[in-house]
């Protein structure tokens, strides 16, 4: 199965509202990657927020594991630099049963700033999220447990930003950020956010890989049934996951738009 690299590919396999779920599909190595990106973006991206390159001394080897499977030569920032996606790294440490982020180098952040989560394990790096540690936190733990060399899965998700770039850091509050949206002017102003996630794990040191390709565009340009699905979707976040995303500030507007355009 393939999972896309545009917005309107990947929101059909996106969760609606809910309860959480992982939602992973298994991947061939020709869907892993986007297969032409943009380098020079992403070389800007990294000129532009330094910051989003956060590396602990245990993620040199699974780098340079990365960087030569790309056939780059360097480490986990090489090897970020050399591909559409965000790169993320993730091993136990000694005596730990637990996964932790020992790298990231990240670009295009989704309202998180590496600097904030590198050395926490998994279940601290989603605390934000409502309903993880009840409905997810179990089921990732034992994924990544099991987890083999060779395999790779890919999920996606959505968010909704006041903002089209490609990095999303969320200044203010939601009702602040929305202020300037209504129901006529939503398909111009709210923007449709998915992440393209893929996991594999490094054969040669066991760490494990995370990628986070993004992908951006105006509701406006989406198609009928992906602005409909939308529009369900926000009514029925579960609870606390609608305030974290913003819902509150934007439901009504993108609700009415689908309405009188889908």
């Amino acid at each position: 199965m393939t999972l896309g690299f545009s917005v309107d590919e990947l929101l059909p396999k996106a969760r609606g509202g809910g309860q959480l779920r992982m939602g992973l599909v298994r991947l061939s190595e020709e869907d892993w990657l986007q297969p032409e990106p943009d380098l020079s973006a992403r070389a800007e991206g990294f000129r532009e927020w330094p910051e989003g390159v956060q590396l602990t001394p245990e993620a040199e080897a699974p780098g340079r594991e990365l960087a030569a499977m790309l056939g780059v030569a360097g480490a986990l920032p090489e090897a970020a630099l050399a591909a559409h996606e965000d790169m993320c790294l993730l091993t136990k440490h000694e005596g730990e049963e637990v996964y932790r982020l020992i790298g990231a180098v990240v670009a295009w952040p989704s309202d998180w700033h590496p600097k904030d989560k590198i050395g926490l394990p998994l279940r601290a790096l989603h605390a934000p999220i409502a309903g993880y540690e009840e409905h997810l936190a179990t089921g990732v733990d034992t994924f990544m447990e099991t987890l083999k060399p060779g395999a790779i899965y890919g999920r996606c998700n959505w968010f909704i930003a006041p903002t089209g770039e490609r990095r999303w850091l969320a200044d203010g509050e939601p009702h602040e950020q929305f202020a300037h949206v209504t129901p006529g002017n939503a398909g111009e102003t709210l923007f449709v956010r998915s992440e393209r996630q893929t996991l594999r794990r490094l054969p040669e040191t066991g760490a494990i890989l995370f990628t986070i390709g993004i992908y951006v565009d105006a509701l406006g340009t989406l198609s009928p049934a992906n602005v409909s699905m939308l529009s369900k979707a926000v009514q029925t976040l579960v609870s606390g996951e609608g305030d974290r995303r913003g819902a509150p500030a934007y439901a009504a507007s993108l609700v009415a738009y689908a309405e009188r355009t889908t």
